[in-house]
């Protein structure tokens, strides 16, 4: 039976708010047969959940697309929720009926609809604000026969809303970051349930979040602006038509709260003594509180939200109470996460505690902070007295895994203490799991840097005075976060920061949003985000729209590349971070061996690749044949310029042979001369690698594509310095900065750069998924519509599972050594997809499918052999294969 589940607008499940003006359905399939396609589709969108006033239909459409169908011709309103339904037929012409019923709800759409007014506390005399966060509230009178009620809201700086004396929503850090001085998000909140007839009050606190707070390791302080002020909009449509509109202006009122202090870097100190209890209920006496300040703020940068809000996702009990030999107390959660502490704490009336954050205890067992630079990451509570009074962070977070306690009396009571982790709420979708216990504790890790930097914005590092969303980082780990999370919203709205940030001549900050200096701009391999960003978006969901929204930002990124220098085909010009941290760096430096021109024009190939096929993909045959050609241009300069006659590359270093090899851009005796230098490196260093974050991410894929697997599996199972696995063997639960961040005597490698939650070399999650699991999809048929399962089984492993849960639902890959030899594999395809398995080492009259022979199994239309395996192209189902 055929069925249509889980449709979603926008990547979401019922959004609210949102401002596409063409919004796009997805939705999966289900069915007990194999080898379903679909045929053709009929989707219905109406004014209500009973679809009894279409306001648009599709008809009946024969076409296999389900996913990103845009609705062409629907016109979209402000404030208007849309119900929509999908029905599906398979090439066997049966029907899946109606799907559940579904909605996307708009937004404010045009600037010229806010009424409302940016509202905050009032300055001091002497211009300057204080530093306590403030309340605002304001009291309003609710007729009966409410039908729905709506509040959009956004802030500079960050924001928490409540209503009659509870939170309005579950997401924090609202608005979230973005560039600011562009782009500004307004979030949406159905309040239907919340309001009550008679008086009502709704209230804000506000903190200084990246807007006004510190950035970077400068002391750089408001450098978007230096006054905090909510925005806030309120529809209440009645039964009868009528419409109430609830704003903020200058009627608010406010008043300091009990947080003196909120910093993303530094914590936050709260004074119990000055809650005002019920400040946000109809009760409350608000006599004493003080008008606000109208602030004048442009609304011509507001868009609705766009990646998924910042939540609770889980807690953290701690494993252990630890007094070190300097005498402190001290937690262990077990492991280094982000968020923060919740905790509950009793005793007089001004007393006061203190907690402070920390990833590691130094090899003397003492609590550690140097390498938080200038972040104190500090949390102060003063108490009210009495009762156990409980109390968490609203406006910062901190990157720890150890918390100091001061202040507390005896006994400590482990139950009193709760780590909350927050992270972006992305739906989960990829798992990997395999034999080997250290391999599954380095995927653990890979898991936790995502949790831990993707807090809004990709970050280099979630602890120190830093917390930026560095370019290159971001464009290393982001096929790896693609298998572990559905992160194509997180990165639609980071792209649309960095094309906002982007110089008039197309160069790209080294950060997104960008903070620092003027001159931090476009690095090879870090600007290159620019284009690898939306392509692997498009890659890994289909999503052509970020192609077309990105395009004249990826074109312009070339565009700057190629005017650097005096030959328009290298770039051998400007100031470039190289491999940085390459292991094989000079002494005094963070900058590999690697000549930084190879690195540049390499990533300038890289680029114009991807350009030239977004182009094709969006139908721009002109733009896809002129930089084809520029593509040609620049590989014959790089092989004019590092590559000699006889196909020696001019730069001997393990990064040169892999970026060369990954890249594409060596052929024939070039590319064979590559691969056995490569080996010849790794020979030399017993195969340890000496790649930094540029070579990294592309080691072990270099060597599994081009017939070396047995070197990537030797590479990944190295547990001593410098390895993946050697953080493992130190008690790492996320990624390490540093090969060597602790090193074998229990030292560090540095204080100024130490983070031991930093993604970029998690990147190894996608060898893990790609080439071990061997879950890939078909450029051609991106986002998985054709996939690849291409297992490369190799010497340490005796089974590997991977799972993905794409567009289309879930592929699986699992495989097993069976005694003797032989071999199984696992496989699942989504209804509507086909994928081309490759069975490694089997030959096709020895193939067994579910116990039967190959040819009789339903569903493989296709079977050759090739390059040491058989291939084998299935349609939809469940597979099971033996040799």
């Amino acid at each position: 039976m055929l069925k249509v589940i889980e449709p979603r607008c926008e990547y979401k499940n019922n959004p609210l708010g949102i401002d596409v003006l063409k919004p796009r359905i997805s939705w999966k399939l289900n069915s007990d047969q194999r080898s379903i396609v679909q045929s053709a589709y009929e989707i219905e969108v109406a004014d209500s959940q009973l679809f009894d006033n279409n306001v648009w239909s599709s008809g009946k459409v024969n076409s296999d697309q389900s996913v990103h169908v845009e609705l062409e011709g629907l016109k979209v309103v402000s404030r208007k929720r849309y119900h929509y339904r999908v029905k599906a037929w398979d090439q066997l012409g049966d029907s899946s009926g109606w799907s559940e019923a579904a909605y996307w709800e708009t937004g404010i759409l045009d600037a010229n609809e806010w009424q409302a007014e940016f509202i905050g506390a009032a300055q001091a005399e002497d211009g300057s604000s204080k530093e306590q966060s403030p309340l605002l509230r304001k009291a309003f009178e609710v007729k009966a026969g409410i039908k729905q009620a709506r509040i959009y809201a956004s802030a500079l700086g960050l924001y928490e809303l409540e209503l009659n004396g509870s939170r309005v929503s579950d997401s924090y850090f609202a608005p979230g970051w973005t560039s600011y001085k562009h782009r500004l998000q307004v979030q949406a909140y159905d309040i239907t349930e919340q309001l009550v007839q008679g008086e009502n009050v709704v209230g804000a606190m506000l903190g200084n979040g990246w807007y006004k707070g510190f950035l970077a390791w400068e002391h750089q302080h408001s450098v978007y602006g230096d006054r905090q002020a909510l925005l806030l909009q309120m529809h209440i449509v009645y039964e009868d038509g009528t419409e109430q509109i609830v704003l903020s202006d200058g009627s608010w009122k406010t008043a300091g709260s009990p947080i003196l202090m909120a910093e993303i870097y530094h914590g936050e100190t709260y004074d119990a003594r000055l809650e005002q209890t019920g400040w946000s209920s109809a009760s409350f006496d608000d006599s004493t509180w003080k008008p606000v300040d109208s602030l004048n703020q442009s609304f011509d940068v507001l868009i609705a939200q766009e990646n998924d809000p910042v939540r609770k996702i889980e807690e953290i009990k701690p494993i252990s109470l630890i007094v070190t030999p300097n005498g402190e107390t001290v937690l262990d959660l077990g492991q280094n996460m982000v968020g923060w502490l919740k905790f509950t704490v009793q005793g007089e009336a001004g007393s006061e505690v203190e907690i402070h954050h920390a990833e590691v205890l130094d090899r003397d067992g003492n609590f550690y902070t140097d390498n938080m630079r200038t972040a104190k990451q500090t949390l102060r509570y003063i108490l009210k007295g009495g009762e156990p009074e409980a109390y968490e962070p609203r406006f910062t977070f901190q990157g720890f895994r150890y918390v100091r306690l001061i202040g507390f009396k005896e006994p400590i009571e482990l139950e009193n203490f709760t780590g909350i982790v927050l992270h972006t709420d992305m739906a989960t979708t990829g798992s990997f799991e395999c034999s080997d216990p250290l391999v599954n504790q380095l995927q653990h890790n890979i898991e936790w840097g995502l949790k831990g930097n993707f807090l809004d914005v990709p970050t280099d590092c979630p602890q120190r005075d830093e917390r930026l969303g560095w370019t290159g980082d971001a464009q290393m780990f982001i096929r790896t976060a693609a298998y572990i999370k559905n992160v194509a919203p997180f990165f639609t709205k980071w792209c649309r920061d960095l094309e906002a940030d982007q110089t008039e001549e197309g160069g790209v900050p080294f950060v997104v949003p960008h903070v620092l200096e003027e001159n931090s701009y476009s690095s090879a391999a870090w600007g290159d985000a620019a284009v690898i960003c939306p392509w692997t978006i498009y890659l890994c969901y289909g999503d052509k729209r970020i192609l077309e929204e990105q395009y004249g930002s990826m074109q312009a990124w070339v565009n700057y590349i190629q005017s650097q220098g005096e030959n328009e085909y290298l770039w051998n010009t400007g100031f470039h971070f190289g491999d940085w941290l390459g292991l094989d760096s000079k002494p005094d430096t963070y900058i590999g061996a690697t000549d930084r021109d190879y690195i540049a024009t390499a990533f300038y190939a890289y680029s114009v690749s991807l350009l030239q096929k977004s182009a094709a993909v969006l139908g721009k045959t002109e733009d896809a044949t002129k930089y084809a050609e520029l593509y040609e241009k620049v590989v014959a300069a790089f092989t004019e310029e590092f590559v000699t006659p006889s196909g020696r590359l001019s730069v001997p270093t393990q990064t040169a042979q892999v970026l060369g090899l990954m890249f594409g851009i060596l052929e024939g005796p070039a590319k064979k001369r590559a691969t056995a230098k490569l080996m010849e490196l790794l020979e030399e260093s017993k195969f340890h690698l000496t790649t930094g974050f540029v070579g990294t991410p592309y080691l072990n894929h270099a060597l599994s594509n081009n017939g070396q697997n047995d070197a990537a599996y030797k590479l990944l199972f190295q547990q001593d310095y410098p390895s993946w696995l050697y953080p493992v063997t130190k008690g790492a639960t996320t990624i390490w900065e540093h090969w060597d961040g602790i090193k074998e005597d229990g030292s560090f490698w540095s204080k100024d750069m130490n983070s031991f939650n930093h993604y970029a070399y998690g990147a190894i999650g996608d060898w893990l998924y790609r080439s071990v699991a061997g879950i890939d999809t078909d450029e051609q048929a991106a986002g998985y519509k054709r996939i690849f399962i291409r297992p490369q089984p190799g010497e340490g492993l005796d089974w590997a599972e991977g799972r993905l849960d794409t567009m289309y639902g879930e592929i699986r890959s699992y495989w097993k050594k069976a005694e003797g030899g032989g071999m199984e594999l696992e496989v699942t395809v989504p209804v509507n997809t086909s994928a081309e398995v490759h069975l490694p080492g089997a030959l096709l009259n020895s193939i067994k499918e579910s116990g039967i022979s190959l040819d009789e199994a339903k569903g493989v239309d296709f079977a050759e052999q090739a390059d040491g395996a058989a291939v084998v192209r299935v349609g939809s189902g469940h597979y099971r294969f033996s040799w």
